[in-house]
């Protein structure tokens, strides 16, 4: 696993437990040129929030910590 892939795996498991307490959970499928891909599962999955729970959550989240993270995006 590449060194930016481990830190965003790292980060994702600092929030986590916040997503799996409302039922869902997130899956790093893969981060190319800075744009990490994420699936939303569980609650998570379809939730009417989770456009706002990944933007404004997830990804300033990542942002802040990871420098080379410019984007977040929901793959399925």
């Amino acid at each position: 696993m590449d060194e930016i892939k481990k830190k965003v795996e790292e980060a994702i498991n600092q929030i986590r437990p916040a997503l799996q307490a409302d039922g869902g959970d997130v899956e790093l499928v893969d981060v190319v040129d800075g744009v990490v891909q994420l699936r939303l599962v569980g609650a998570c999955h379809g939730c009417p929030s989770a456009a706002i729970t990944l933007h404004q959550g997830i990804e300033h989240f990542l942002r802040e910590r990871i420098p080379e993270v410019t984007k977040v995006e929901a793959v399925s």
